[in-house]
């Protein structure tokens, strides 16, 4: 390879990205590697879940939900600009609520009590799969470790949740109809996610000023993916095959 080719790849790798293909990357990501083509939501889509399988989902899904105000936090515990938590604190009033009884994390208890679920064993927290527990942690170290910047752009996979939210409840009510009257955390979700995801993108675009940086951002959002990917894994095996759930993680009654 002659010196003038090496020099061509060099700069193409430096080159700041414009706006359009910082956000083609984003994109380019999620179309990969987001979890709506993970084979537990394609069987949750197609009404192949059984409903303790949806149980299983709904409770580990929930320490996920728990969390997130908490990761918010973290993130404005880490913002030097008002502008920003003014913006950002958005995010855990609609996942905590104003007070007792309302926000997403009550809506996500909500569908987990349409499952037949007890509340009380949900919010315990104590049958969590291994693997769910440790990728949710993984993700509060990402955005208390990692730069400002990772911990703002690994929330990106909103960018796509929409999408992904509009099937679900298109194939929820189709497939499963008895949980109907338990999906309004995602009916929430159809406006606050697109919201979130706007300023977030907004957000690290302007904030990326090198190359690096901008591929930083990019595989914080990669690393969001894998941490998602990585609790329907843990669903998928201990639930769907081989079928062998870890000790002390719940199990569903014989159906």
């Amino acid at each position: 390879m002659d010196t003038r080719q090496l020099t061509l790849e060099t700069a193409a790798e430096t080159e700041l990205l414009s706006r359009e293909e910082f956000m083609a990357r984003l994109e380019a990501v999620l179309t990969e590697r987001y979890h709506h083509q993970h084979p537990f939501h394609l069987l949750m889509h197609e009404g192949r879940l059984t409903k303790g399988q949806l149980q299983a989902w709904a409770l580990n899904r929930y320490y996920y939900q728990s969390v997130i105000p908490r990761k918010d936090a973290i993130v404005l515990s880490r913002a030097n600009d008002a502008e920003f938590r003014r913006a950002w604190r958005k995010r855990i009033v609609d996942h905590d609520g104003n007070q007792s009884g309302e926000g997403g994390i009550e809506r996500w208890i909500q569908l987990a009590e349409a499952t037949g679920l007890d509340r009380a064993r949900v919010m315990s927290c104590s049958e969590i799969l291994p693997g769910v527990r440790f990728a949710v942690e993984a993700y509060l170290h990402l955005v208390s470790r990692g730069s400002f910047l990772e911990a703002v752009a690994s929330s990106l996979t909103e960018m796509f949740s929409y999408k992904l939210i509009a099937l679900r409840i298109d194939r929820l009510q189709e497939h499963y109809p008895w949980l109907s009257h338990g999906l309004s955390y995602f009916t929430a979700r159809l406006t606050q996610a697109p919201e979130d995801a706007e300023f977030a993108s907004n957000w690290a675009f302007m904030h990326a000023p090198t190359r690096h940086e901008q591929e930083l951002a990019i595989a914080a959002l990669r690393r969001k993916c894998d941490i998602l990917w990585a609790q329907l894994d843990a669903l998928y095996y201990s639930y769907v095959t081989p079928g062998w759930v870890p000790p002390g993680a719940f199990k569903p009654e014989t159906e």
